[in-house]
């Protein structure tokens, strides 16, 4: 029968999950917030899908090249929620290894630290497709003074 562990190390070990489970907050904060942002994208490139049917030729070209950003925008979302959720999914794993680390008593410090480091890594990408999304968005706003 395995040994037990010491209760003392698996309080130690659940301060250590403390912070990656923060870090999942964050990250699942940031994910409603770009699943929002994609269903705008997405109520608008229906909105204007409908509005294509009865369009001039002028206002179609129009409504072509902002459905044409639109997708471009959703594409963007599309890569900043994978991204997220690989993040979220690696400091899952990253959890369960700490967990696992400590039943089998050993040393998994570098395929901890590697997981730690892959789910900044896509968190970073997920931001910067997040801020070119932003960026896109934004660029389609006509804000000079009339």
């Amino acid at each position: 029968m395995p040994e037990s562990i010491p209760i003392s190390s698996l309080v130690h070990v659940i301060q250590l999950a403390i912070a990656p489970v923060f870090l999942l907050t964050g990250v699942g904060a940031i994910l409603n917030v770009m699943a929002n942002r994609l269903g705008r994208v997405v109520d608008r490139f229906r909105a204007l899908h409908v509005e294509q049917a009865n369009a001039t030729n002028l206002a179609l070209s129009a409504i072509r090249a902002e459905m044409a950003v639109l997708a471009a925008r959703a594409r963007l979302i599309h890569w900043a929620i994978g991204l997220c959720v690989g993040c979220a999914l690696l400091v899952c794993i990253l959890i369960a290894t700490l967990f696992l680390s400590s039943l089998v008593h050993t040393n998994l410090s570098k395929p901890i630290s590697l997981l730690f480091i892959s789910a900044m890594v896509a968190l970073i990408f997920a931001l910067l497709c997040f801020l070119r999304e932003i960026a896109l968005a934004r660029s389609t706003i006509d804000v000079t003074p009339r």
